[in-house]
């Protein structure tokens, strides 16, 4: 029992620390007034986005950096994404839609979408975002200029989450709480080994002629968290890259609804620890377990310095990101949960094979 405690109290003081040292260091994509000509590919795969896909489209046109192309894949849509698009592209020259190709074997649907969409690419950057989010004025300045400041050949930013339904802010936030508090985010620029790397595919920014020469999308086709995969090869080869969060300037709302929410993280979620499924469990005890087994305790002192440490922590990642921090501290119990659900689920899908989103296997 005490070398349980131990072990809790151990990863709960290491997750603060490195939340403290995420909220100081502040890795946010910062704004800036310096304006660039570069021409910027905006490359969108969508698959059966029809309720979504039309907002980006409105914030793309809407903001204040005129050099861009944009160009979307409908990925065999089943609904009127393609419609929807080829109506919008119709009205502004900048856009255009193209049709994807079938799905090869040991490609996933994502990845492939990505790969033909730099195809067809002209721009000096590539600039790849999901259909379901909206960018803000400022975002494609900030992003060059941080490219070319720290000379990267990917920059990728972490939006912030929208959320409007109870059952979305019981499993959305866990998103930013694992990642802000497992991760110091400035060390994926800092260190230059491979083995420290994040990424969010919902904002790839890369330089054009790096891409152009490695493919990186086809190096990791049939990788389900590809984009952590493509930040790995990216240093591994020596060029320098980079994770940052939005700072408002990209919002998505990933899932509507709980289940939704829960069967989204769980496609992904082992494939972040390598499948280790022993990794992966030890994780969610230490996480889940150790603090039930601290309450069982009844010795207050230690049970008030664990919620002490949780509250700050769940509090400054909060207002990392812009969340209610309240709402997060209330809804601590019920979002761990939540993550254990989402463990067994990711659990039982890997071992049975029955990964599937949007129609396709995983």
């Amino acid at each position: 029992m005490i070398i349980v405690i131990a072990a809790t109290f151990f990863f709960i003081i290491l997750r603060f620390s490195v939340t403290l040292f995420n909220f100081l260091s502040n890795p946010k994509l910062h704004r800036v007034a310096k304006q660039y000509t570069d021409k910027v590919s905006i490359l969108i795969p969508a698959r059966d986005e029809a309720d979504n896909i039309l907002a980006l489209l409105q914030s793309i046109n809407n903001q204040d950096y005129p050099h861009y192309e944009v160009i979307v894949l409908d990925d065999d849509s089943t609904d009127q994404t393609y419609n929807i698009v080829a109506d919008f592209a119709a009205k502004h020259p900048q856009f255009k839609i193209i049709k994807g190709a079938e799905l090869p074997h040991y490609w996933l649907g994502k990845n492939y979408a990505c790969y033909q969409l730099a195809e067809q690419a002209t721009g000096n950057l590539f600039l790849f975002l999901d259909a379901d989010e909206k960018i803000s004025n400022g975002l494609i300045n900030s992003a060059l200029h941080r490219m070319y400041q720290r000379k990267l050949s990917l920059l990728s930013l972490f939006a912030n989450q929208e959320m409007h339904s109870p059952g979305e802010k019981l499993v959305v936030p866990l998103m930013h709480y694992i990642l802000l508090n497992l991760l110091p985010l400035q060390l994926v620029y800092l260190v230059k080994s491979a083995a420290v790397a994040a990424a969010s595919g919902q904002f790839m920014l890369f330089n054009g002629a790096d891409y152009r020469k490695n493919q990186w999308h086809q190096q990791v086709s049939y990788k389900v968290v590809e984009d952590v995969e493509i930040m790995k090869l990216v240093k591994a080869s020596g060029y320098n890259g980079e994770a940052l969060l939005s700072n408002n300037m990209v919002t998505c709302r990933m899932y509507k609804g709980y289940k939704e929410a829960v069967n989204g993280f769980s496609k992904n979620f082992l494939a972040a620890f390598n499948y280790n499924i022993f990794g992966f469990l030890i994780y969610i005890l230490l996480v889940i377990a150790g603090p039930m087994i601290v309450m069982m305790t009844f010795d207050f002192q230690l049970i008030f310095l664990m919620a002490g440490l949780i509250i700050l922590t769940r509090i400054m990642i909060s207002l990392s990101v812009k969340q209610n921090a309240m709402y997060n501290v209330i809804l601590h119990p019920v979002q761990m949960f939540s993550l254990t659900l989402i463990a067994f689920t990711a659990i039982q899908k890997h071992l049975t094979k029955t990964n599937v989103w949007k129609g396709r296997k995983i």
